[in-house]
């Protein structure tokens, strides 16, 4: 979709440099708040730093709750088939880096059911099964170890196990995933880059993620086993099955929003924890009671997906400024998790806020997080065995990625006292 060249000014506030990225939270944080109180929806040049020349010459960002839950909930009007990042990138990538999150209807409907059909009720038994044996096993070696880096030690470690495990991964399959799926979310981190081209890290991560999909998919269907790979090879929905793209693909969503986000929210909820003790003392007063309602807080304070973004399909209007077709908007989740129209305090840290009507897991519509349940189930089952069983935990400053779609803990020192 090409849209014409436009003489509008930028906002005078400049979102779309890499120095504004690369700058903590905090600072980006007052951006978004003069965002929301005075230009809701405003207009910026295209992103430093990705991978292929621009075809648009701008972005609409927008920064409050309410507009961004109107993007979400208008998925004929606010499509995600043209691309769901803030930066340009080539349309076989987008396809195949996206799975379904790229998709529009009916397309995106269809690929949704076929993929929960492959969820039944006794494979999230077994799940949760798992994430119980997993949490404790893995703070049993923090407890052993002592100290080292939380990331390493815990966050990253219980996401990508539980998912490689569903799917059926054995211990070095489980790593080489893990280690591709870092570098297809942090390629536009100068650190990891190491020189090269942003799209050179893409897309090697993508082509060996793809790869490791497309080669487990042939395996189960030779070998069948009780794992959630042979439940996507096998799943029918009304005579449909998934192809091999279609299931290489969603093994890459698995990979990074199955992976990442809960690991950067696990980080990033036992840093506020540490920061806010008197949370943490009235979570432990009642854990059972408390956790189901502090999740939400946990998510709401991290938002591990900062931005995504839709493209206008007809001309149209938001918050009463004129869109026209085929221009890009990109909702800010982390503005909008900030909202002082939404939340009382919004830049405190509160486990009893409820309700807590947060866009951590999106902002409704079809594109809403269908693997929320997962996340959540894996953020109780760690935290529950983190806070009875390491009283003593110290974490120190942590170091962060730079990049505009996950807000990434890159590394966390933590000691046991």
């Amino acid at each position: 979709m090409t849209i014409a060249p436009t003489k509008r000014p930028y906002d005078p506030l400049d979102v779309a440099a890499y120095s504004f990225w690369d700058q903590p939270a905090e600072g980006r944080d007052a951006v978004w708040r003069e965002l929301r109180r005075e230009r809701p929806i405003s207009w910026h040049r295209p992103i430093e730093g990705g991978m292929m020349a621009p075809e648009n010459d701008g972005v609409w960002v927008v920064t409050t709750q309410e507009l961004i839950k109107e993007v979400s909930l208008n998925p004929a009007i606010f499509c995600s088939g043209e691309g769901t990042m803030f930066e340009e990138v080539p349309p076989d990538v987008n396809e195949a880096a996206a799975s379904f999150l790229g998709m529009d209807a009916p397309r995106h409907g269809q690929l949704r059911r076929l993929v929960s059909s492959a969820f039944t009720p006794r494979r999230v038994e077994q799940i949760h099964a798992q994430v119980k044996v997993q949490a404790r096993e893995i703070v049993d070696h923090l407890i052993e170890v002592g100290e080292g880096d939380f990331v390493d030690l815990v966050s990253k470690r219980l996401p990508m196990w539980t998912i490689n495990e569903l799917l059926g991964f054995d211990a070095q399959q489980r790593q080489e995933a893990a280690s591709w799926a870092n570098e297809l979310v942090s390629w536009a981190d100068e650190d990891v880059a190491a020189g090269r081209e942003p799209g050179e890290v893409l897309n090697d991560a993508l082509i060996a993620l793809l790869r490791l999909g497309y080669d487990f998919a042939e395996k189960r269907r030779r070998a069948p086993a009780n794992d959630l790979m042979t439940g996507l090879v096998q799943a029918e929905v009304d005579g449909q099955k998934l192809t091999d793209d279609e299931i290489a693909s969603f093994f890459v969503l698995l990979s990074v929003a199955g992976n990442d986000t809960t690991r950067h929210t696990i980080s990033l909820t036992a840093r506020a924890l540490q920061q806010f003790p008197e949370q943490r003392a009235l979570l432990l007063e009642d854990y059972a009671g408390r956790i189901d309602v502090a999740m939400d807080e946990f998510v709401r304070w991290a938002t591990p997906v900062m931005t995504f973004r839709r493209t206008a399909t007809r001309d149209t209007v938001l918050g009463g400024q004129e869109i026209k077709e085929g221009e890009w908007v990109a909702m800010v989740f982390s503005s909008g998790n900030r909202d002082e129209r939404v939340y009382a305090d919004p830049d405190v840290f509160d486990i009893t806020r409820n309700p807590n009507p947060h866009v951590g897991f999106g902002a409704g519509g079809p594109h809403f997080c269908m693997g929320q349940f997962l996340a959540k189930m894996q953020i109780r089952e760690i935290f529950d065995q983190l806070l009875h069983r390491v009283p003593t935990m110290e974490l120190g400053e942590p170091t962060y990625l730079t990049g505009n779609f996950v807000r990434a803990v890159r590394s966390m020192p933590v000691v046991i006292r």
